[in-house]
């Protein structure tokens, strides 16, 4: 938005280092972050503009977002969802939202009231495999991938706060690029002039389930902030079937909140300075009493975005995380490890600049750092006896440091882009520690510090051949390390045990991808992409023995398939589909052997998702929501399968008075019975039909 204002006082430097504190591990230096980044916004609502007559007018360019993507962007596989349907899914859950986009997916079909925090790894293409990320999923430029685990901690992601998630598939070579071995998922926080004044929403469901949320985005002078909180809590649905309970089992009970305040100011009449704090609280009960997990975080960042001649941006980011989790026995239903806390502590930041070298190039010349270091703390007991039997603890940290170039070249009708990065990765400080029930050491490793050098390129055409119709097609390489989880945590899901591994290497992505996009008219638009990606020395969750598993680089995953994309906005109705086939195999020999030419775990072939929407009049908006999600193997070896699945949601949202709307949410509304775990038989199912029932305040400026 371009507002009129009076002289700016700047901020002293001490102020904003006042706000980015160094960051550490210590559990007692964990609270500064936020109280951090709550003093640094705080400076938002006392720098008001100096009062200064003489003072010349100035046009000041307020947006709150990062500057505008390059036209290369549409090169890639793209699509974007915008606020309305995020704020608009029957879940209200973001994960819900993204399911619009056919191939994403998380390691399991459960969504973030029901499943373990540490299987929320993002991922699409159906390159999955394991419960890391191989999406790099940002926040306002900033990676949200859990330090430790890899996981995107999307309970404290409300949907509402956003005013767009933009999804590209295939490799990433620019900021924060080692990470999108399958894509990217940017989400944009919305501004003050996305928002009204306030918005507020109350819900409640058939099981007496509660949710409650609220944004407050005042305008502060020539800057704004926004403040935002949710809360949701609920006894929650059985994840075992009713033929398998025993006397321990018990409803998959949940209760989070997340907070989130930002401000944006003006320092010149074309730079602003963006800060944002975020904390969230999760805990979660699956299938048997005591079998309890929690996650927790505190983020601040800060952002300068620069819009004039020479645009720029500068970002740093502190991150602090901690996860528990207690896994019961399914045999005799009592504690056989409490895995009692995970800290961990990620930093970062990037400078980017667009040198202006002529109306028909973009360059973006950057460089990024991404750190991580997180320990693990966890106590082994006997099922018979109920004491400890071993007391271990696990961690390390790993950077990496990337440089990176991109251009975009216009010549008439054709793009030309192409980008380079070169990262410097280090896997340092991993070590192994196990100790008796008397405190004595049995086990004490220390693992060899590793790094090295790795490129990555993209490149891509565009061609406008006119009549609405663009033919694509782009290369790409890609890379990302191991997590610590992967690389020094052991984890079990009962009776499943899965080792780590200190020698995992890096992954390595390779691909190529072709598509057109057509629209002959206004609101109306299709595309189609053919692509073939392998990730190369991915990790995979190999079986090694009865109940045993352990992280090991495969020689790839290979996926070749096809996205189909089709919308139309023609007047009151709205139609948006999406489609992804994928023929996805796993590459292995040697130890790994017994994998080769299967499938990956929990990667389906065919995913789609369409969604039929209503407008008849202002504030009125009805829309149905059909998902299909097919066969997945539970494992590797491919004995148990997770059938294929079609749901129906729905939304509605009625004006009562001015401001004030009914809301109804419909998920699941066939209640099918959605598997999203199978070990040998015993079952995990995902939401059943579930009614939601609510209020909608909105108070415009």
């Amino acid at each position: 938005m371009r507002v009129q204002s009076h002289a700016w006082r700047v901020p002293r430097a001490a102020d904003l280092c006042h706000f980015y504190p160094v960051w550490a591990a210590s559990p007692k230096r964990r609270h500064l972050v936020l109280r951090s980044s709550l003093a640094g916004i705080a400076f938002f609502g006392v720098a008001q503009p100096a009062l200064a007559d003489e003072a010349p007018e100035q046009s000041i360019l307020v947006t709150g977002h990062a500057l505008q993507e390059p036209g290369s962007a549409i090169a890639y596989d793209e699509q974007t969802i915008e606020a309305e349907r995020l704020r608009t899914s029957a879940s209200g859950r973001l994960e819900d939202a993204l399911s619009a986009v056919a191939g994403f997916q998380q390691f399991r079909r459960s969504d973030s009231r029901s499943a373990n925090p540490t299987s929320q790894g993002v991922t699409l293409r159906a390159l999955g495999g394991n419960a890391s990320s191989r999406s790099l999923v940002l926040l306002d430029g900033v990676p949200m991938a859990d330090p430790s685990f890899g996981h995107v901690p999307l309970s404290a992601l409300a949907p509402e706060r956003l005013a767009q998630a933009r999804v590209t598939r295939g490799g990433g070579a620019g900021a924060f690029g080692a990470g999108a071995v399958a894509g990217t998922i940017e989400l944009d926080s919305a501004g003050a002039n996305e928002l009204g004044l306030f918005e507020g929403e109350a819900v409640v469901d058939d099981r007496g389930e509660t949710g409650l949320s609220g944004t407050l985005a005042p305008q502060l002078g020539s800057g704004f902030a926004v403040a935002s909180a949710r809360w949701d809590r609920g006894q929650g649905f059985w994840t075992t079937p009713e033929s398998q309970r025993v006397p321990a089992s018990v409803r998959a009970a949940y209760e989070s909140w997340s907070a989130s305040l930002r401000g944006v100011a003006p320092l010149t009449p074309d730079v602003e300075l963006q800060a944002r704090g975020m904390a969230y609280d999760d805990h979660r009960t699956l299938r048997f009493s005591g079998a309890n997990s929690t996650s927790s975080g505190q983020d601040a960042s800060l952002r300068l975005v620069g819009h004039g001649a020479w645009p720029f941006e500068l970002l740093g980011y502190v991150q602090a995380r901690d996860y528990s989790n207690v896994v019961i026995s399914a045999t005799n239903f009592k504690k056989t490890l409490d895995q009692r806390a995970t800290p961990s502590t990620g930093w970062g930041g990037k400078a980017e600049l667009r040198p202006p070298v002529g109306d028909d190039h973009t360059l973006r010349l950057g460089a990024d750092l991404r750190g991580a270091n997180g320990t693990m703390f966890e106590d082994a007991y006997s099922t018979v006896t109920g004491k400890v039997t071993a007391r271990r603890s696990a961690g390390g940290r790993n950077v990496d440091l990337g440089v990176y170039a991109e251009d975009d070249w216009r010549i008439g009708a054709l793009t030309l882009t192409g980008g380079a990065r070169a990262d410097r990765w280090s896997i340092a400080n991993g070590f192994f520690r196990e100790a008796n029930a008397a405190g004595a050491i049995t086990t004490n490793n220390r693992f060899v510090d590793r790094a090295g050098w790795a490129g990555s390129f993209r490149g891509g055409a565009l061609v406008a051949l006119g009549h609405g119709l663009t033919l694509r097609g782009s290369a790409y390489s890609g890379l990302r390390q191991p997590t610590l989880n992967e690389l020094y945590r052991p984890f079990t899901v009962f009776p499943v045990t899965t080792r780590a591994n200190a020698t995992l290497g890096n992954e390595r992505l390779v691909g190529f991808e072709g598509g057109l996009d057509f629209a002959p008219v206004d609101g109306l638009r299709f595309t189609f992409t053919a692509f073939d990606n392998q990730v190369r020395h991915a990790i995979a969750n190999v079986t090694i023995g009865t109940n045993l598993r352990e992280r090991r680089n495969v020689d790839a995953i290979r996926a070749k398939g096809v996205e189909l994309g089709a919308s139309a906005h023609l007047g009151t109705v709205s139609f948006d589909g999406s489609l992804a086939w994928t023929d996805a195999k796993v590459e292995a020999s040697g130890a790994s052997a017994a994998l080769n030419g299967k499938r990956p775990a929990q990667t389906p072939k065919l995913a789609a998702s369409a969604t039929l929407a209503w407008h008849p009049h202002m504030g009125w908006r009805m829309a149905v929501t059909v998902k299909h999600v097919g066969m997945q193997y539970e494992d590797d070896l491919q004995i148990d399968t997770l059938a294929a699945a079609t749901t129906l949601d729905a939304f509605v949202e009625l004006p009562l008075r001015k401001g004030v709307s009914l809301v109804l949410r419909g998920e699941n509304l066939t209640d099918v019975g959605v598997v999203t775990r199978n070990v040998a038989g015993s079952i995990d199912l995902g939401t059943p039909r579930t009614l939601w029932a609510g209020l909608r305040v909105a108070l415009p400026r």
